[in-house]
């Protein structure tokens, strides 16, 4: 099993196969746009200009679990992270990132890659690094900037190509 197993709905409604992302360098990421990590967008952002053009993506998933610090709706995320951050990398819909309703991707993700005092997620901004096979390679806490993780990024993008 691997990322390529799951689907997921695009900001737009649209679904997206997980498998149309086979062979890149992943980033997934839990998203809010009120959250105090927020202006990690701006990281992220620049992780994916850097990184794109040799077959990486960042993938945000926006979650209202964690203190309502992600209230709107699809469109409202989407230009949010637009004009507030000029956010180009795909915008996945809303998801559950823990308990009973959690997305499936999630559960997998965490299951792969459990967090330091607990398997589920603690909180916005968690991140995982997938390889070009689809596979969880680790995870990062909310607080690691998206700029400490882009020697990991060109590493697997590196070793892989």
């Amino acid at each position: 099993m691997s990322v390529y197993d799951f689907s997921a709905k695009t900001n737009r409604g649209e679904l997206k196969p997980l498998a149309d992302y086979r062979g890149k360098v992943l980033l997934i990421v839990n998203t809010a746009s009120r959250c105090g990590f927020t202006p990690q967008y701006q990281g992220l952002q620049k992780l994916y200009d850097e990184f794109h053009a040799s077959g990486f993506e960042v993938l945000a998933f926006p979650c209202n679990q964690f203190h309502n610090q992600e209230p709107g709706s699809d469109e409202e995320i989407r230009d949010f992270c637009q004009v507030n951050y000029g956010v180009t990398f795909p915008l996945f819909a809303k998801v559950d990132v823990k308990g009973p309703n959690a997305h499936p991707l999630f559960v997998y993700l965490t299951k792969q890659a459990p967090g330091l005092l607990t398997d589920g997620i603690k909180w916005n901004f968690t991140k995982f690094l997938i390889d070009r096979n689809g596979s969880v390679v680790r995870r990062y806490a909310p607080v690691t900037r998206p700029e400490r993780i882009a020697a990991d990024i060109k590493r697997l993008i590196q070793e892989e190509a």
